[in-house]
């Protein structure tokens, strides 16, 4: 009986200190009386630990009695603790809103663009200019896309698990260039096409002039009696566009299975020539790749390989980014750092 009389008393003063909070459910109180009720050293706590005392015939009954006090406790809580959270809801949104048409701060900092994304709207001006149409696709893709049509024989390197980063299977890939657009296009459209893709690619590379993703701007005309000379006019064009006409490039002969003749295309350096480790000291970076469309790309994609000749190339836009804006290493492209990142404009040329 005396047991069951303090348990009434214990529930009359919880309840009593529980009543002030339900006007002003604030957080705060709500842990407050939960900890000196329920906690390590709290009143319920201490109850079970008085059961020793009792005799073993007593026991069940007494933790029954202290089990319903406890319960007790715990809804009222709960509940408390629901009121508080909407109670704190309620307070934010009457508290006054963020006005949006107060003037800025001198002392802002002005915004920037990403150099590669300055890089891509300058391209995508320039070839518009010279009449290629802009496509996008997939970054996950196919073999057959990536590599099949592209005329990469079975045991080339870049099909590698340590060149290439494979999706699940070896048949999806993330893409390890932006030609996989080329044979999208080509399936959809007949000849004569001409367009430009530009994207992210994804291979096994890191360092100051490698990363494991990077961004890529290929593009692909496919006309009758197309020649080496205009894919070389089409590329001094934009080039002398973006760097101004004084850019030096040159053309080396090169081997890429999609082009039959291929060569790569360097840029002069940010050195100037002079010689460095970002260019290895040979005063050149080298930009990409570029040749006449190979007759068994035309045969994958159903052209007429008599009828038609083309040319495709495809240029790193970090590398082409990083030579016009003369930054020395291709990481710091990557990694979000806001002083670097705050040094370029939002408008360019």
């Amino acid at each position: 009986m005396k047991l069951i009389e303090t348990l009434k008393e214990l529930e009359k003063s919880f309840r009593s200190e529980a009543e002030p909070i339900k006007n002003a459910p604030e957080t705060a109180l709500v842990e407050h009386l939960r900890v000196k009720w329920l906690g390590k050293k709290g009143t319920v706590t201490q109850l079970y630990e008085q059961l020793r005392n009792f005799d073993k015939a007593e026991r069940p009954e007494a933790g029954k009695q202290i089990n319903a006090l406890r319960d007790l406790v715990e809804s009222h809580l709960s509940s408390l603790k629901e009121e508080s959270e909407r109670h704190l809801i309620a307070k934010k949104i009457q508290e006054r809103k963020l006005d949006i048409s107060l003037p800025v701060s001198k002392a802002s900092t002005p915004g920037s663009l990403h150099p590669v994304t300055l890089m891509r709207s300058l391209l995508i001006k320039e070839f518009r200019r010279l009449g290629f149409a802009v496509w996008d696709g997939p970054e996950v893709d196919f073999d057959f896309y990536n590599f099949s049509a592209l005329n990469f024989p079975e045991d080339h390197p870049s099909r590698d698990m340590q060149d290439t980063f494979f999706v699940k299977d070896r048949n999806a890939i993330l893409r390890t260039h932006t030609s996989n657009i080329q044979i999208h296009a080509m399936l959809q459209e007949p000849p004569p096409i001409r367009i430009v893709s530009l994207g992210r690619v994804y291979r096994c590379d890191n360092d100051a002039t490698h990363a494991p993703m990077f961004h890529q701007v290929e593009g692909v005309l496919v006309d009758k009696n197309i020649s080496m000379g205009h894919l070389k006019g089409i590329i001094d064009s934009f080039i002398k566009a973006i760097y101004g006409s004084e850019m030096k490039t040159r053309f080396r002969p090169s081997f890429f299975p999609f082009v039959e003749p291929g060569a790569e295309f360097d840029l002069l350096c940010t050195c100037k020539g002079v010689g460095c480790r970002l260019c290895k000291n040979t005063g050149w970076l080298e930009a990409g790749g570029c040749g006449m469309v190979h007759p068994n790309v035309f045969e994958n994609v159903n052209y007429d390989s008599e009828a038609y000749t083309g040319f495709a190339f495809g240029f790193g836009m970090d590398r082409m980014a990083m030579i016009a804006f003369g930054v020395d290493d291709l990481r710091l492209m990557f990694e979000g750092d806001h002083q670097f990142q705050s040094q370029f404009p939002i408008y360019w040329k």
